[in-house]
């Protein structure tokens, strides 16, 4: 028998990937598992070696944080109904290599992630990160894709 004790639904709070937390959310319902929703902050890029750029790289990342944690308790809170147990972890750096050692962290039984989100441009330079998610995580990885925009 299949056995899902904890799901983990990245989501970078885009519309795309509230879908993929739809689904999270109904298989969790279905097996009684955890949710694990997730976040990845991106990595600060190099900064300038120009002496007079004044940047606090410390100050900007735990910013960047707080927001993402503010963030999903506000997505938990509109989102998630209260009967499911729900926790959240906030991850840093590359968001497919992260997705895959948090899944492995929290001992994740499945992984369901939408396969377009907040990635424009990025993706044609840096490749998709739910395809990434699905070579390299030792779970099963569901994909859900985003509905196509209405006309």
């Amino acid at each position: 028998m299949l056995t899902i004790k904890t799901i983990l639904c990245p989501t970078d709070f885009s519309e795309p990937s509230y879908e993929g937390l739809t689904y999270a959310i109904e298989l969790a319902t279905q097996f009684g598992a955890e949710l694990c929703v997730t976040n990845v902050v991106p990595a600060v890029p190099p900064l300038p070696t120009d002496p007079n750029f004044v940047f606090e790289i410390p100050e900007y990342e735990r910013g960047l944080h707080a927001d993402a944690a503010r963030k999903l308790r506000e997505m938990i809170e509109q989102r998630i109904p209260k009967s499911l147990k729900v926790r959240t972890v906030i991850g840093h750096g590359d968001p497919g290599h992260e997705l895959v050692r948090i899944a492995e962290d929290e001992h994740a039984d499945l992984i369901v992630i939408a396969t377009t989100g907040m990635t424009g441009f990025r993706r044609l330079l840096f490749g998709s990160v739910a395809e990434k998610v699905v070579r390299l995580a030792a779970c099963p990885v569901l994909t859900v894709r985003a509905p196509a925009a209405r006309a």
